[in-house]
This record gives C-alpha cells, structure tokens and sequence, in this order.
C-alpha cells in the first residue's frame, strides 16, 4: 500500500530539475529552512502552496504527495489474504474496524473495495450479534452499491450489481432484489467463441484457447449453482430433486470436478444432505455428507484455485484476470472450522446424531481441521 511520502518526492523532484533548496524557498517565499524541514518531513507545507508546488514541478497534487488512491492486484491480494487470516485468528469488531480503516483510506479503489464488502459478506456469521451481522451486511450492501455506479470497468460493475443483489436477499429484501436487478428476458449469448475466433483469425491461438477454456470454466462454475438452485427448489417434488442430483454428478465426473473445484461440489453434497433430511431420506443424507468429506480430505483439497491437464492455461489466466488470483475469498483454516459447523451446527442433521456414521464423518472433520 501506498502512503503519503511528500518530503521523498519533494527531494527527487527538486533535485531532477537541479533546483537548490534556496531556489525553491526563494519561488514559494519562505526560508531555506522550511524547505529542509519539509524534505525531511519534520513539518509540511501549509496546504495553500501546495498548488503552487505542483505547478513548480509540473507535476498533480496527488504525485507531489506520492500518493496513489489505487492499489495494484497484487497489493489487494496482500491485503485480502491478511484480512481473511484475521477473520480466523482475531477477533470480529477488531478485523471488521481494521476493514474500515483500509477502505476509508483507499475509497476510490473500486477492486478493493469490492474485495472488503465481499469479505463482509462471507464472514457476517462470525458477529457477536445477529444485529451486528446484519449491520456488516448492510456495509458490504453499501460498498458494492458504491462500486457498482461508480466504476468504469464493466465487468466488476456487473459482479457488484450481482453481490449487491446477494446482500440484499441475506438482508431479507426481496422486493429490492426484484427492482435492482434488471430483466433475463434476453437470451444469453456467450461471447467468448466469438472473441476466440477473432483470435485465431489474426494467429493469436493461445489467446484464443484461453478464452474459450475460461469460458467454459466460468460456465462450469454458473452451471453448478444454478442446479444446484433448481435442486433446492425442488425439495418437495423428489423425482426433479434426485433427477438434479444425478445430473450434478454427471457434470461433476466429467470435469473431473472432485479435484478441479472441490470446495464447489461440497457446496452441492451438503444441499443435497439437507434437502434428503427434509425428505426423511437419513441414509442418502449421510451419503452426501461422507461425499463432502472425502472432498475435504487434505490430499484431494486445493486451496488455490487452479486448472488441470484439460484446463492447462487456467492458471494463467486466474492470476492476470482475478483481483485475488487464485487465492480462495476465506482463509483456509476458516473453510475447514465452517464446513465442520455446516455439519455438526445445522439442526435439519440433528436426528442423526444417534448415528455411528454421522459421528464417525464429524470425527474424520475435525481431525483435519486440526491438523491444518
């Protein structure tokens, strides 16, 4: 991150035009030793001259204080990667003031930004209070409401609108959901094979792989979760919910998708354990809850995102398109303590508490959590 260093550029600037301290006191009309004091920021100027300092060195008021109110990709993975070990480790007013702080000092940098409200949103449950978690939710609602009318980029103005509609169910306002959002009667129409054939057509065959095989990635991803959606809402009609289970899995083998993006079908096999439970369906429940084990199993268990031998230029582009590259948006240690609270905290799996599987599962969760 970027601080405020006036007396450094002050000094570099001064000496690249080859400027004496005197010269520069006698333009402004002060001493030489106010300069000296300046450069060595024992004091600053007075705010008034800072204009005129600028001008001197034809140079913006923002450089002349060398502060940039962006950060880099980079910059913001340091950043989220120390929050989200904060979140595990330190206590949640504590990490959610020390959230504030970052972001009212870079509140122009939209890709942080949303990164912070993002953070919000995927560790409210950890508040002391329902109150305050819905207070935090609230924030983060705010923030991707902030990056999402004020930023230039396209792309992360569409994932803000998406996260602030999120927040905005989490909150329990669905008519605002039904207004922000705009309108699905147009039918999708992928880019992506359009782009890569341009590529291709101008001999660029790597760019145009790697597009199509991000495509398909992000596809992947969405495919998944809408089912998984339709699933869920399907709880009561059995046949549509095991018909959408049996696809999932299907996807699921074809891509390989127990190591390509394994915290993605955990997310699946535990939807499918509590919709069996509503179905009075225990022992499929407890298949789906074994299957989410061994997905969490340390050898099988990436906690990177990544590609494989089909998606060979993946990680590439993970790390050059993604504000957090391949890192995962919660600690790792976290993912492991929720996903052991997802199964043993969640009343719907409390009638198999009597069971040896169930036991042995939470049992197989907890070592590997603590041996992380």
């Amino acid at each position: 991150m970027r601080e405020i260093h006036l007396g450094a550029v002050l000094m570099q600037n001064r000496r690249r035009l080859g400027i004496t301290q005197d010269k520069l006191a006698e333009f402004l009309g002060v001493s030489k030793g106010a300069v000296s004091k300046w450069e060595t920021e024992a004091t600053l100027p007075d705010i008034t001259l800072l204009p005129r300092l600028a001008a001197f060195f034809n140079i913006s008021i923002d450089e002349l204080l060398g502060y940039e109110p962006m950060m880099t990709k980079e910059e913001i993975r340091k950043v989220h990667r120390k929050l989200s070990a904060e979140f595990y480790f330190r206590p949640f007013s504590e990490v959610v003031d020390h959230c504030r702080e970052i972001t009212e000092k870079y509140f122009s940098c939209f890709p942080l930004l949303f990164q912070i409200a993002s953070l919000y949103v995927n560790h409210h449950a950890l508040a002391n209070t329902k109150e305050e978690g819905l207070h935090i939710l609230e924030n983060a609602r705010t923030l991707f409401a902030r990056v999402r009318t004020l930023t230039d980029d396209m792309n992360l103005a569409k994932q803000a609108l998406g996260m602030e509609a999120y927040c905005l169910l989490l909150l329990n306002r669905p008519e605002e959901v039904l207004t922000l959002l705009p309108s699905l009667d147009l039918v999708l129409f992928p880019l992506e094979p359009i782009l890569a054939s341009a590529y291709q057509m101008t001999g660029r065959s790597k760019e145009a792989y790697t597009v199509l095989q991000s495509g398909i990635y992000q596809y992947l991803i969405i495919l998944i979760n809408l089912l998984v959606s339709y699933m869920e809402f399907h709880i009561k009609k059995e046949d549509v919910f095991e018909e959408t289970y049996l696809r999932i899995l299907a996807v699921a083998k074809g891509f390989h998708l127990d190591h390509l993006h394994p915290s993605l079908l955990i997310t699946a096999h535990l939807a499918v354990a509590q919709g069996y439970m509503v179905q009075n369906h225990p022992s499929k429940a407890l298949d789906a809850l074994e299957a989410c084990e061994k997905l969490s199993d340390s050898d099988n268990f990436y906690w990177k995102l990544h590609g494989d031998s089909y998606f060979d230029l993946l990680d590439e582009w993970l790390e050059k398109t993604l504000d957090l590259g391949t890192d995962f948006p919660r600690n790792e240690k976290l993912i492991r303590r929720n996903l052991v609270q997802a199964v043993s905290d969640n009343p719907l799996f409390a009638p198999l508490s009597g069971e040896p599987r169930y036991q042995r599962i939470l049992t197989r969760l907890n070592q590997k959590q603590k041996g992380d």
